[in-house]
């Protein structure tokens, strides 16, 4: 590629430079190869203009940033946003994409969703893949991932990879700072969902108004006219998100109690599978889905919708969601004691999500529910006593314990959650926590391991060690069982 076949993104026309051979797309001066250009993006910490120097020194064939930079040896690239400058170039550069594109925003939900689509497509016949915060999973690959929007770059490399590889459906979520920071621009979207919006990222975003607007990114900037939005219809935030997609133009599908395009009519809990009744286009579909949680009936009708709406068949699509396999750590079942209890881990970290899984277990739970969470490090603080509170209220035994403390003195952290659960029991070491709740269980309760889900790992200081719910559970049940 010559730096010219970027031109309408950069300022490349009739300069010099237009004949540049250009070999790669950055924004991290240290991957800055010769020929590479060189995006110099503002950050939170850092702005990247300060390497750009590096960048120009490692061999970059041009230098985009968004303000002048004296004395660099290459071309410089002034562009208004060069963020999105960035992803424009990286989709344009790398090319490819699978052919079918959706994306779902939300506070919570977007893991299951985007994994129920993909699951949807897959049982339609369609070679699919699902990106987000466990990873990427497609025909062939089951990558482990942490970001749940990847950068621009690594996506759009990730996204060609895919379609070289013959997937042609992939759904992926779209976090607030994804959208935000302009890494889903350049995806040809085909359709976008919305899950509910509840208190998170207080710490980057300003107010609950601008993270909601963050998100409406996806409504009102990148999907195109009269692209499908599938919203979730039963959330506080489900109103001005159907407002805001409207007035973008696109075809607004509505799911849930309240929906029109997917109507849930009925449901009946179960202890592991849930019996509903939705209704679509006029006719009754009844429908066993093999996961416990009111929210994952929301979940699978996002992901129906965003399915149905690109082009599966409406009886086939909500068939699909009878053969369902939960998101890891998303509600997961782990085991269950010798009398019966059964041990739960679940990603929740947030307000919203602890209160949806706590909620979802009562149901069937004869005996008492069971909590061990905490709340990560440099991270909202403001969320710890809303977590506390939420906890000793819907929860019969809360056990504090510690998320990932990062850089934060965990005892501070759990006193900011014990502020407001003062009859929790408090167990900084997780292993212990974990170990003493499925020592207590007895016939009739409900465990719920909260916070970490799929994670692998615990960050203490500046150090990620080996950590594991799901290995731990499995290791208290085999010595509760001994």
């Amino acid at each position: 590629m010559k730096l010219r076949d970027l031109a309408g993104i950069l300022p490349v026309e009739g300069t010099a430079s237009a004949d540049l051979e250009v070999t790669g797309i950055s924004s991290d001066s240290r991957q800055v190869k010769p020929g590479v250009v060189f995006f110099a993006l503002a950050g939170t910490k850092a702005d990247g203009a300060t390497y750009a120097a590096d960048a120009a020194q490692r061999g970059a064939a041009a230098i985009v940033a968004g303000s002048a930079i004296a004395g660099l040896p290459v071309p410089l690239l002034a562009v208004d946003d060069p963020r999105l400058a960035l992803a424009l170039s990286a989709a344009r550069y790398f090319g490819k994409q699978p052919e079918t594109m959706v994306a779902v925003t939300g506070t919570s939900g977007k893991t299951s969703v985007a994994a129920f689509t993909r699951q949807i497509w897959e049982q339609a016949g369609y070679a699919a893949a699902s990106i987000g915060t466990t990873g990427v999973v497609a025909p062939g690959r089951n990558d482990y991932g942490s970001l749940t929007t990847p950068d621009p770059v690594a996506l759009h490399q990730l996204l060609k990879e895919l379609a070289d590889a013959g997937v042609t459906h992939a759904s992926m979520e779209a976090s607030s700072h994804g959208l935000d920071q302009r890494r889903l621009d350049g995806v040809k979207l085909a359709a976008g969902g919305f899950t509910n919006l509840g208190r998170d990222h207080m710490d980057y975003h300003p107010t609950v108004e601008d993270y909601h607007r963050a998100k409406l990114r996806l409504f009102d900037s990148l999907l195109p006219k009269g692209a499908p939005a599938v919203i979730f219809a039963d959330d506080p935030w489900s109103a001005p998100t159907i407002q805001a997609a409207q007035a973008a133009g696109l075809d607004v599908l509505t799911v849930g109690r309240h929906g029109d395009f997917l109507k849930l009519k009925r449901v009946e809990h179960e202890r592991h599978r849930q019996r509903a009744e939705v209704e679509a286009g006029g006719v009754l579909y009844e429908v066993d889905l093999p996961l416990a949680g009111d929210f994952q009936i929301s979940n699978a009708l996002v992901s129906a919708g965003l399915a149905i709406s690109t082009g599966t068949p409406v009886a086939k699509a909500l068939m699909a969601l009878e053969k369902l396999k939960g998101a890891p750590g998303r509600l997961d079942l782990v085991g269950t004691t010798t009398n019966g209890a059964p041990v739960y881990v679940d990603y929740a970290h947030k307000p919203d999500a602890l209160e949806n899984v706590l909620a979802s277990v009562r149901p069937f739970t004869t005996g008492r529910v069971i909590v061990v969470f905490g709340c990560g490090g440099d991270r909202d603080r403001g969320k710890r006593p809303i977590m506390g509170e939420i906890a000793t209220r819907l929860a019969d035994v809360v056990i504090v314990t510690d998320d990932n403390p990062r850089s934060e003195v965990p005892e501070t952290i759990r006193a900011a959650i014990l502020a407001a659960a003062p009859d929790a029991i408090e167990i900084g070491d997780r292993r212990q926590a974990i170990h003493e709740a499925v020592a207590m269980l007895h016939a009739g309760d409900t465990l719920i391991v909260a916070g970490k889900g799929h994670e692998e790992g615990q960050t203490i200081g500046t150090e990620t060690l080996h950590f594991s719910d799901h290995e731990e559970v499995r290791a208290a049940l085999r010595e509760r069982a001994a």
